[in-house]
């Protein structure tokens, strides 16, 4: 049964130390209201599954709360690498951490497979790729009907997912619009499922090619209007390209990092996103 409840219960009572989670969203919808109220309440060993880590895991492998990494592409879109995340890989800053590295297809079919109760998933790809050499969970099977050769990964299987939409109803079915990722797989894939929504609303009134997650797959949703900032959401606010442009610098430098995390992650609000969206669509 779907709870909606404030994003800080959402977050202490779906989430814990040592858990696998999965904070996914696909250009938009990107939860970093969710992944910042985890960030203040300072879980700790948690192995963080994402397509494409992007800002908002940087931010949580810089304050220390990853003991491993499962991704593909750990990117600031458009700008270059994960600056935290690298100083950690090559530096052991705050701590070391492992990495488990796949390609894009790899990890959609690995949530499809989790979604589907699957221990694994099975599909073309790494053909001729180096990835195979450095990372042991790449397996490669025999179809035993056209003797084909296949590439085999784990199933990703969440204790907790984490993803920002743009409606709920009142009783907890959720809409999903614009660019869809893995979110649907990452909610079905995993033990619990918390949403944060721009609003809730008395019907999800919407086209037909829409992605509806029942109430019965999620766990807790929380109102956060804003709560994919700096990313989009489809409908509502645009992308805050500045922001990813700032990051970049904010990461390069420790100290500077600490700063920022402090004064707009640890001292903050849930509902200080809403304030930004408020100043962006006044620019």
């Amino acid at each position: 049964m779907t709870i909606f409840t404030n994003l800080s219960k959402a977050v202490s009572e779906n989430l814990n130390d040592n858990d696998t989670v999965a904070f996914e969203g696909f250009t938009h919808l990107i939860p970093h209201a969710a992944a910042h109220e985890a960030i203040r309440q300072q879980f700790k060993n948690l192995t963080l599954i994402r397509m494409t880590p992007d800002v908002v895991y940087d931010q949580m492998i810089g304050m220390g709360m990853a003991k491993k990494l499962v991704f593909s592409y750990a990117g600031n879109p458009g700008v270059g690498l994960l600056r935290r995340m690298r100083d950690a890989v090559e530096n052991n800053w705050p701590h070391s951490i492992e990495i488990e590295e796949h390609s894009h297809a790899a990890m959609a079919n690995a949530y499809e497979a989790g979604a589907s109760g699957l221990p694994c998933a099975v599909f073309r790809g790494y053909l001729g790729a180096g990835l195979p050499a450095v990372n042991p969970k790449i397996k490669s099977i025999t179809c035993p009907f056209t003797g084909e050769k296949l590439a085999a990964v784990p199933a990703h299987k969440p204790d907790v997912s984490f993803i920002h939409a743009q409606k709920a109803d009142k009783k907890g079915n959720v809409l999903l619009e614009g660019i869809i990722g893995v979110q649907k797989e990452a909610v079905l894939a995993a033990k619990r499922a918390v949403v944060t929504v721009e609003e809730v609303v008395d019907s999800l009134d919407t086209h037909s090619n829409a992605c509806i997650l029942p109430h019965w797959t999620i766990s807790a949703i929380a109102i956060v209007p804003g709560g994919a900032h700096p990313s989009y959401a489809h409908g509502y606010y645009d992308r805050d390209n500045s922001a990813y442009l700032e990051w970049d610098k904010i990461a390069a430098d420790r100290d500077l990092f600490t700063s920022w995390m402090k004064e707009n992650v640890l001292d903050a609000k849930p509902e200080d996103f809403a304030a930004r969206i408020t100043h962006l669509r006044n620019i």
